[in-house]
């Protein structure tokens, strides 16, 4: 008996041992990748400082998904508290908690590169949805991040606790995404705006996120378990096949899937509902053009 409890204390402790030894790796690689600086020398941004560009912009902040993040009025909030993975805190975007700290195209980089001033990596910053931002769209994004009523409102700042570095440790939670960014200095255009698959892949880009770089469905990265993956925006069996148009501008319009059932709460389609019919028409033609991949089960609707 005295053996058991020998060789129990000794197994216990290394297993203490090694569960220790896994978080002080993943706290020591969560702290170099977010110490780690990126060079960021996109052409100098140019804005038009009409009211064509200030609408545009606070369309863009709308259908590009900035409001569900930092809320009306860019005023920042707690976007999620996840207990031991992440406090994730989308900051005040107004003048008076910018002033000072952002010019024109360090707030370009933030957007487009999830770098902040200091070319430190912005946390948990979904770049990789704007880093095809054309320039003229990201100029009418920050006029209208300038143009903000004032607000003191301080929602405090991202936590990575253990957990989040564990996952961060094994690619399971995008941590960083400056690290997987293209860098290289460039201008950025798109194809004219209208109801095209062309400009449709253009407005796509902001869905990547959640529905993964293929638009084929993935579990949102950093997601608790009980969160249904995203679903499959390709038309395969498993995705969009067998759906019309008009099924598709339905979720847009009222959150309903074709056979009337709601979206998943966590799909903002009250965010993006504000789409013009032109836009929502582009999304479709571009979607429904895709490679058929069978993505998520069907089953796991998102």
């Amino acid at each position: 008996m005295r053996k058991w409890f020998k060789r129990a204390g000794i197994a216990a402790g290394v297993v203490v041992g090694a569960v220790g030894m896994l978080f002080a790796v993943a706290w020591f690689k969560a702290e170099a990748d977010m110490a780690r600086v990126y060079a960021v020398d996109d052409p100098p941004l140019v804005l038009a400082g009409d009211e064509a560009e200030l609408a545009r912009g606070a369309h863009l902040y709308q259908v590009a998904g900035c409001v569900e993040c930092h809320g009306e009025g860019g005023r920042g909030k707690v976007f999620i508290d996840a207990g031991p993975v992440a406090r994730v805190v989308a900051p005040n975007l107004t003048p008076a908690a910018l002033r000072g700290r952002y010019d024109v195209d360090q707030l370009a980089a933030a957007i487009r590169h999830g770098v902040g001033p200091d070319g430190r990596p912005l946390r948990v910053m979904p770049s990789g949805d704007f880093i095809h931002l054309t320039d003229a769209d990201t100029a009418a994004l920050v006029a209208h991040l300038q143009a903000l009523p004032d607000s003191d409102n301080n929602p405090g700042s991202t936590e990575i606790r253990p957990l989040g570095r564990v996952l961060h440790l094994f690619g399971k939670l995008h941590l960083v995404p400056a690290a997987s960014l293209d860098h290289s200095p460039r201008q950025r255009t798109s194809p004219p705006p209208g109801p095209t698959a062309e400009y449709g892949a253009y407005l796509a880009q902001v869905c990547t996120g959640c529905h993964g770089a293929d638009w084929a469905g993935q579990r949102v990265p950093g997601t608790p378990p009980e969160l249904p993956p995203a679903s499959n925006l390709t038309p395969h069996a498993n995705g969009l096949a067998g759906w019309t148009e008009a099924d598709f501008a339905r979720v847009f319009r009222e959150g309903k899937r074709p056979d009337g059932s709601d979206v998943h709460p966590f799909m903002p389609w009250r965010t993006y509902g504000v789409m013009t019919d032109d836009e929502v028409t582009a999304l479709w033609r571009h979607l429904s053009g895709l490679p058929a991949k069978p993505g998520q089960p069907k089953a796991a609707k998102a």
